[in-house]
């Protein structure tokens, strides 16, 4: 017990360690901006949110300063990312850890849910119909139901299905959405990568004690 403890420590300080260096190595490319006010339907300043104090505006290639026009078009294209990615990292995380709906995905291939396995190569296992399936549900979603010409990402649901009146609570749920967003977008990209790299899926990453690849002593990965 007192070495597990011992090895989720080094892991949580190998992390802190990780994380701060990180930060330190692009405080430089923070710099201030134009104080553009592009604004949405949503009645908040585009340009403002996002922004981590004290840091300030990312925009290492002067961009909002070059090509203002394209800010709008950047700034849904992230949205939309970080959300696509939000969900990935949650479905991700409940099927690694076996948690599957009941029955049948496939009934004419005899395959149910639990026969699909976790990681990347999960989606081989998805018949051709299926997969044409959710291809098709994809192109209704971004022609539709929340076209991708639709940049402010407003699409009239509310905030779990509530309009948030208060526009200084908007702004920072907002906020919130757009860093939980980038936040995922790393990790769902680390995820692959680290799967594409050890051979293993995330449940056998940690199941095997090596979610840390410097100090489980099994080498390297």
């Amino acid at each position: 017990k007192e070495g597990g403890n011992g090895n989720i420590s080094r892991i949580i300080n190998m992390m802190k360690i990780a994380v701060t260096t990180l930060l330190i190595a692009s405080a430089s490319a923070f710099a201030p901006a134009p104080a553009s006010k592009l604004t949405t339907s949503l009645q908040v300043s585009e340009v403002e949110l996002g922004v981590t104090e004290p840091l300030g505006v990312y925009d290492p290639l002067g961009w909002l300063a070059t090509q203002p026009e394209s800010f709008e078009r950047r700034r849904a294209v992230e949205r939309k990312h970080g959300r696509i990615a939000m969900a990935a990292v949650v479905g991700n995380i409940v099927h690694n850890n076996h948690i599957v709906f009941d029955g049948y995905l496939s009934p004419s291939n005899d395959l149910k849910f639990s026969d699909v396995p976790t990681g990347i190569d999960g989606y081989k296992a998805i018949p051709t119909a299926g997969v044409a399936q959710i291809l098709a549900f994809f192109a209704l979603v971004e022609l539709a139901w929340m076209p991708a010409s639709k940049y402010d990402g407003d699409y009239g649901v509310g905030w779990c299905g509530k309009n948030i009146a208060d526009p200084e609570e908007k702004a920072r749920k907002l906020n919130v959405e757009l860093n939980n967003g980038r936040a995922a977008m790393l990790g769902i990209i680390g995820n692959m990568v680290g799967e594409c790299i050890t051979g293993q899926t995330m449940y056998e990453q940690y199941a095997g004690n090596h979610i840390s690849p410097f100090g489980d002593g099994q080498g390297v990965f």
